[in-house]
């Protein structure tokens, strides 16, 4: 009776509320052919000590023992459990959008310093309380720079996430809004600044780019703002991966800025829920999507927390409404601002530190295998990078999986010029012996008869 709130006797008693004998008589109504007459297909019903040992059996052949290079976009720290441990009061996990102040200071707080810590990082005037990811946050920085220049056109690095272009394709369908792709170095990997030149015009509302971008490569924020200011277009910098703020100097000269805030504490959970972020300059403050949380004195002096702006079509006219987000991600928000507290400044910077060490050793001892060669070398990087094989990676992978390693993701499906080009990612979790194993398996080629 545990998971089965009615009984017998009180379905009984509906049943004759409404005037139906039975079950069936209360489904008449559906066709018998769409009935089901026989027992669900399932196990037999299992104790809670049975259900508990199965699942704890399948997480082991999830995740035991594997290393993973993956990244792009979705990246593997350190969450200390602390995190965990305050997330699950109930104070925060049960509670809702805090529209009644006097009885959610603590929510309001949270969001009010998770705001505060994104604006120091990413060097802008004001973020909001969070969005639903990196990529939504991209698409709506750029529906945002659409309604403070009156534009109708946007420019798009190829080197943005691929995904969060896809995102962007989506949104631009529906809004009419044409979107320019322009390329790359292919020597530095970096955005071609005379291709992106040639595409912005005056009637860009915004120029998108990603820094580090998709392939680690850490872009000329200032030569690109230059471009795009001269044509009185707005720049976006997308940021997936925010660890790097801890050595990258932020986005200054961005008016907006989007980023992904995964990497602060929130688990990877196969993908989400994820934690985006938009931050801005001053006056574009009323076309911020979402809410925002601000700062106040009450009738008796003391500080307190309230929802300053909340520009969402629930609150204001729909034809004033600047996104149809209808949330943000508040309790992952939440765990961003407690790994943010743990870390402080100096905590940020030294496992950023961390970070590129262990990809510029990951780098170096890959690249020096057999066929293996480092791409866009020339130019800056956090902690991902390029690797090109002679052999084709579905090859490869399947050795390092028989070593409980995953390699890098295969590019040739976004990049096909790239040919047998892999991304890699090398963040703190990553140990000296695992990297050292991945080059011995990627030297470990099949001699051909």
């Amino acid at each position: 009776m545990r998971y089965l709130p009615k009984s017998p006797a009180e379905r009984l008693a509906m049943l004759a509320e409404i005037g139906a004998r039975s079950i069936d008589d209360l489904f008449a109504v559906i066709p018998a052919e769409y009935r089901l007459k026989r027992d669900l297909a399932v196990p037999r019903q299992q104790a809670e000590s049975e259900i508990v040992d199965y699942f704890r059996a399948a997480g082991r052949k999830n995740s035991t023992g594997y290393a993973s290079f993956l990244g792009a976009g979705a990246y593997r720290h350190y969450r200390p459990v602390v995190i965990d441990a305050l997330v699950q009061r109930g104070e925060f996990l049960t509670s809702y959008t805090p529209y009644q102040a006097e009885i959610t200071q603590g929510t309001l707080q949270a969001i009010f310093e998770f705001q505060t810590m994104i604006a120091e990082l990413t060097g802008m005037d004001v973020a909001n309380a969070s969005m639903y990811d990196g990529s939504t946050g991209a698409a709506e920085a750029v529906m945002m720079a659409v309604r403070v220049t009156g534009r109708h056109k946007a420019v798009v690095a190829a080197t943005v996430h691929p995904e969060y272009r896809e995102v962007l394709a989506t949104y631009a369908k529906h809004q009419g809004l044409p979107t320019t792709l322009t390329a790359y170095d292919p020597r530095t990997g970096s955005i071609d600044l005379a291709a992106l030149e040639a595409a912005v015009t005056e009637e860009t509302a915004a120029v998108l780019v990603q820094s580090p971008n998709f392939f680690g490569v850490i872009e000329d924020i200032p030569a690109i703002a230059a471009i795009t200011h001269a044509k009185g277009a707005l720049l976006i910098v997308s940021i997936a991966e925010a660890v790097s703020l801890g050595v990258v100097r932020p986005p200054v000269e961005a008016d907006i800025v989007s980023m992904e805030a995964q990497s602060f504490g929130v688990a990877l959970s196969y993908g989400g829920p994820f934690c985006g972020v938009i931050a801005a300059k001053e006056q574009f403050l009323r076309q911020i999507p979402g809410r925002l949380v601000g700062q106040t004195v009450d009738s008796t002096g003391y500080r307190g927390f309230v929802l300053t702006l909340s520009t969402r079509e629930q609150h204001i006219r729909r034809e004033k409404a600047t996104s149809n987000i209808c949330t943000n991600q508040a309790l992952v928000a939440l765990m961003a601002t407690i790994f943010l507290t743990i870390y402080g400044k100096e905590g940020i910077r030294e496992l950023a530190e961390h970070n590129l060490a262990k990809a510029a050793y990951a780098a170096q001892t890959l690249a020096a295998q057999p066929g293996a060669k480092l791409l866009f070398t020339s130019a800056p990087r956090f902690h991902e990078f390029v690797l090109q094989t002679e052999e084709a990676p579905a090859a490869w992978s399947q050795r390092l999986l028989d070593a409980k390693i995953v390699g890098g993701i295969e590019l040739s499906r976004w990049y096909p010029e790239l040919g047998n080009a892999t991304l890699w990612c090398a963040t703190e979790m990553i140990t000296r012996e695992q990297i050292n194993t991945a080059a011995k398996v990627l030297a470990a080629a099949p001699v051909e008869a």
